[in-house]
């Protein structure tokens, strides 16, 4: 069942009084369950899409549907979680955790049943007394997505989570990414630069082109799991992306 649908997603920005078209038309399907990641040259718009899907932005043309019911504004069942994990630094891990269910009015004690179970899932118990600023940007990282997943939204929109990590963490956060993905079966749309973060976390690749971007080409990855980064068998994956990949980035 289709679960997100792109068509001919089109985004304009002002550029030193110019309008630069960002978008040039993108189209996808991502069906439910999916774990797909979107690649693409830097500044070629996939941030950009990713708060498009998320209601955070409105496109210029075209529409974005949930479940077949076009997206006009930002909802619970979309939830994003960005490169910085925009923590409270006031609030200790559980409760930076528990704050979107405070909001929505669950009751303390049924918050806490619901975070312990995230909580456990990132290796987070161990710190639920913490205050957010004295973890690693690793352990943030892991209380943004326990954030995100106790509101138990149909799909998760992930922006270069990982990007800022040593490549020891982020090699272990993969290898987390794909058990919770498994656990939850949520529809996960990925943005990352990292074309082997892609082949080891997606279900399909969508290369995007560059400016005005549209998908060049989606490439399904059918593989066991849990991948890992060493894993020599992906390594022909990352170069059929890396070969779509590497002409459009020449174009910068």
């Amino acid at each position: 069942m289709t679960k997100l649908e792109a068509k001919n997603i089109v985004k304009y920005f002002k550029h030193d009084s110019h309008r630069l078209k960002a978008l040039g038309g993108v189209n996808l399907q991502i069906e439910d369950g999916e774990f797909v990641c979107l690649v693409g040259p830097s500044g070629c718009g996939k941030s950009t899409f990713l708060r498009i899907v998320a209601g955070l932005e409105t496109p210029d043309e075209g529409e974005i549907f949930f479940d077949g019911k076009p997206v006009t504004s930002t909802g619970p069942e979309r939830i994003i979680v960005f490169q910085e994990g925009a923590l409270f630094p006031w609030l200790k891990v559980q409760d930076n955790v528990e704050f979107g269910l405070k909001m929505a009015g669950i009751p303390k004690e049924e918050r806490a049943q619901i975070s312990k179970r995230y909580l456990d899932m990132m290796q987070l118990t161990k710190f639920a007394d913490s205050y957010t600023y004295q973890l690693s940007t690793g352990m943030k990282q892991r209380v943004a997505i326990a954030r995100a997943l106790v509101m138990d939204p149909d799909v998760l929109l992930m922006d270069e989570p990982f990007a800022a990590l040593d490549a020891q963490t982020r090699d272990l956060l993969l290898v987390e990414m794909q058990l919770i993905w498994e656990k939850t079966k949520k529809t996960i749309l990925f943005v990352t630069h990292n074309v082997t973060e892609a082949t080891v976390l997606g279900t399909k690749v969508a290369v995007f082109s560059n400016r005005p971007s549209t998908i060049k080409k989606v490439i399904n990855i059918d593989y066991k799991r849990p991948r890992l980064v060493e894993d020599q068998n992906l390594f022909p994956l990352q170069q059929e992306i890396l070969s779509e990949l590497r002409p459009e980035v020449k174009k910068n």
